[in-house]
């Protein structure tokens, strides 16, 4: 039987999760898989559409009936439309995290993130692949990093797409998100008793990358046994 690797990166916003998941997988030869940005294409159709964040069975119909695909170059298509650059937005953040915290918008997702999962080997981030969608994963990281630290890299990743925003508001947003994510009674932003914490304050991309890796090897033997 072919045997598929499971790499599940969690840990809170702004902790470098996506940039280590992507260039991970690169890595590897493994499909990286955003699950954070899965949320965010829920919560950018529930704007549009004008569904209020506070009416759960709402969220969850429309979670349901989108179509959401994440491309082998990481774009994010709903319902057939490019909205990679539409779900960055700071305001979709907040609305993310608000959908995320309901039940039926996490179950219908965590289905879908499972289905993507069983075909490849993946490296996959978010805030409870290693705990809820997949628990048996072979390689879970928490990764973490210094709030003000986090907050300083999004802010200048804003800014590097022509954004301008405040560092102690993006910084006060955060810390309400943290809370928000490991205060929500359904899947919670927790680390998995048999993952490997890492914090990256102070690192390089290069340096967490490299330890990441490490990480990978040190679990799979080598990190390029499994099937693709």
């Amino acid at each position: 039987m072919s045997k598929h690797v499971i790499v599940a990166i969690d840990g809170p916003a702004g902790a470098g999760k996506s940039t280590l998941a992507r260039r991970l997988a690169a890595r590897l030869g493994y499909l990286y898989i955003d699950t954070g940005a899965m949320y965010r294409a829920v919560a950018l159709m529930a704007l549009r559409l004008g569904i209020s964040l506070d009416e759960p069975l709402k969220l969850e119909q429309l979670a349901l009936a989108s179509q959401i695909e994440l491309t082998p170059d990481a774009r994010v298509l709903l319902d057939g439309q490019d909205v990679s650059e539409a779900i960055r937005q700071p305001e979709i953040s907040q609305a993310a995290s608000k959908a995320s915290a309901v039940g039926g918008v996490r179950r219908a997702m965590v289905l879908l993130q499972r289905r993507m999962g069983e075909s490849h080997s993946v490296v996959m981030e978010g805030r409870d692949i290693g705990t809820v969608v997949f628990p048996q994963a072979q390689v879970k990281v928490f990764l973490d990093a210094d709030p003000a630290e986090r907050a300083g890299r999004r802010v200048a990743e804003l800014r590097q797409k022509g954004v301008e925003s405040d560092l102690a508001e993006v910084e006060r947003e955060m810390r309400e998100r943290d809370n928000r994510d490991r205060t929500r009674s359904e899947a919670p932003l927790v680390q998995a008793p048999d993952a490997v914490y890492f914090d990256s304050t102070g690192h390089t991309p290069d340096q967490v990358e490299e330890a990441l890796l490490r990480i990978v090897r040190a679990r799979t033997s080598n990190g390029k046994e499994a099937d693709r």
